[in-house]
This record gives C-alpha cells, structure tokens and sequence, in this order.
C-alpha cells in the first residue's frame, strides 16, 4: 500500500501518528543505546574532555544536517513551510530560552529527549522532571506563564520567511549548509576515532541524527500527499509534552497526528533497548537536595523550551538542520547556560559543594 492509499484508508492523523511512533521508536532505541545526550556533551566540551558524549551528539548533528540539506538539494523536501522559517520568530525569546533551557539541562541531568529515554528504563528522577516539564511548557504555552512568556518574546522579534532563515542570509544556500554538515562530520569522525569507541557512538550517534531527517521528510511527504493542510515538522519534545499531558486532564482533546505518536514511540524504543542489554532498574532520589535541583532544573526546562520555541532536538537539532536562525541562536543559548551552571552547582569548590549539599547554602 503507497502512503496516498494510506492516507485514504486511515486518515492523515493516522499516518502521521503511525510514522511518528516508528520514528521515535528507532531514535529511542538508538539514543538509549549511543547515550545520547546534549548536556553530556556540554560537559565534555566545556571541561576539555573531547570524549565519547560529544562525539555521539557532534555525529547526530552533523547526520541531521548533512541528510536534511541533502533532501533539499535533491527536491525531496522544501521546509519554507516549516514553523521554524515561515512564521514570526523571537530571537529575544530564542536567547532567554536557550539559556534557561541549558540551566535547567545541568540541574535535571538530561535535556527533554534524554529524560524519556531514562524514564523508560526505570529512572524515577527523569519521570518527575518530565512531568514537571511538561506541565511548565503547558503553563508557558497558555497557562500562568504565558503572559510572561509573550512579554520576553515581543521584546525582539523577526519577520518570517528570508529573515529567518540562516542560510538566506548568508546567501550561501542549501549547498552551504551541506558543506557545513559535512566539515561537523569529519569534526565529529575526528573526535570518535581518536580513542577507541563502542560501535554504538557511530551506530547510534548517525542513526539518531538520520531519525531527525526522517522526521522532516515523512512529515513533508504527507504534506504534499493529503488533502488536508498537513505541518512539515521535525523532532519535538516541548509541544508534544504538553500536548500528551492535556491529552490526559482535559477534554475535547487535541487532534491526532505526527506528535500524538512521537513520545510513545521514543519511550517504547528506549524501554526495548534498555530491555535487551539489561538495564531496566528502578532509581530515585538521594536526598531532599536532588529532587529540589530536579524540580527548579525542570521548571527551567519547561519555560525554556516554549519561549525559545523548542527543545534541546526541536530547536537545536531539528531547528538547526533547516539553519533556522532562531534555532542557531537557541542552541548557542543552552551551551552557555549549561557551561555556566555546570560551572556554578558542579564545579564549584569542595567547600560550596558541601554547602549545597547540607542545605546551609541554597540552590539556585
């Protein structure tokens, strides 16, 4: 059966959900499996250890980006549709967001995506924080938080469309943005093959990467397929958080579609990887200190993601794939802001340590 039959027998929303589950499930299984993990790999980065985590996410990255601009280049897929390029964006928002974001990263110990993965191998503190998560993004969205989401973000905004797009700006095009994918590539190659690594940082580091073009093209050639106004879209954790979470307390609930299939897919392959190689167990907290830093890091997480429009995946490896110039600026925010904190709660000398750690000094 070809997708247009697809989509006349079971509905666009169907097609969607189905290929947002396979989708997520083949990146859950390859991120439980590489370890891939954004805030990892800023720690590694910032601390001067060109390790295995960054190796795994500068893989992902640079596949994302070298498969999407190869799709555009070859006429199989055209994201001027794209939320992330065609609509107003906020770069004031993208900046404050990307900051928050990679604050509350170091404090939850995983970004967005990271958090499901852990989640599906028994991690109670990954659990929270996503719960946590995802009511704060609900809040942002059109709760308690959105006013002062809508007051950061029309602090400095920029017109859809050439404004937006990175690669328009430069005037460099989808054959600049291949080159570029391909120079983080061999950066990436670089890193991974100076000691000796696990199969799984190429396996999984690449496949993650591909999953997030996979995303942009199955999303696009429903778009082009469908009678029905159909989102092209990439990889998303924030909105379809939020989403999953009104899904549960409220109703009319929302439509069916790429999102709806998206996080239990990632879950059912996180679960599956962690299954095969043993890994299921169960873990909590320490103490009253950790799950503190857990909460504040979450709720830092949740308004991050929405203000600058996306998560650790939807603004920095989907966004950034397509070179949406909010996305750039988005991910650029959470390496600073995870480097600072990490800098601020991790490294901080013995005696601040201990000062956290008993309570006598409060965390942020």
């Amino acid at each position: 059966m070809n997708l247009v039959s697809a989509l006349e027998t079971f509905g666009d929303g169907n097609v969607l959900a189905l290929g947002g589950f396979a989708i997520g499930a083949l990146f859950g299984f390859l991120a439980q499996r590489s370890r891939f993990c954004l805030r990892a790999a800023v720690i590694e980065f910032w601390h001067r250890r060109f390790g295995e985590r960054l190796s795994v996410w500068l893989l992902a990255f640079s596949a994302a980006v070298v498969g999407v601009q190869l799709l555009i280049l070859t006429g199989a897929l055209n994201v001027g549709t794209a939320r992330q390029i065609a609509a107003r964006g906020t770069l004031s928002g993208a900046l404050v967001g990307g900051l928050l974001f990679g604050a509350g990263m170091i404090m939850t110990r995983g970004c967005a995506s990271r958090l499901l993965v852990l989640s599906a191998a028994g991690n109670l503190r990954a659990l929270l924080s996503g719960l946590i998560f995802a009511v704060t993004a609900q809040s942002a969205l059109s709760g308690a938080l959105a006013p002062l989401r809508n007051t950061i973000s029309s602090a400095w905004t920029v017109e859809g469309g050439a404004p937006r797009d990175l690669l328009a700006l430069l005037g460099v095009g989808p054959q600049g943005g291949l080159a570029a994918g391909l120079a983080w590539l061999a950066a990436a190659f670089y890193f991974a093959t100076r000691q000796r690594r696990s199969l799984w940082v190429w396996i999984g580091g690449i496949g993650t990467g591909l999953t997030v073009a996979a995303g942009w093209y199955f999303t696009y050639l429903v778009s082009r397929n469908s009678f029905q106004v159909v989102q092209t879209q990439g990889l998303t954790f924030s909105g379809p958080s939020a989403e999953w979470l009104m899904r549960v307390l409220a109703a009319p609930t929302p439509p069916i579609g790429f999102d709806f299939g998206l996080l239990p897919g990632v879950f059912s392959g996180a679960f599956l990887g962690a299954a095969l190689h043993g890994e299921l167990r169960l873990e909590g907290f320490s103490d009253g200190y950790s799950m503190r830093r857990y909460i504040v890091g979450a709720i830092l997480m949740g308004f991050g993601s929405m203000l600058a429009g996306g998560c650790a995946v939807g603004a920095g490896m989907s966004g950034g794939a397509i070179f949406a110039l909010t996305a750039w600026i988005t991910l650029a925010g959470m390496w600073a802001g995870a480097g600072l904190t990490d800098r601020i709660l991790d490294t901080a000398p013995a005696a601040t340590r201990g000062d956290l750690a008993t309570g006598t000094l409060k965390a942020p």
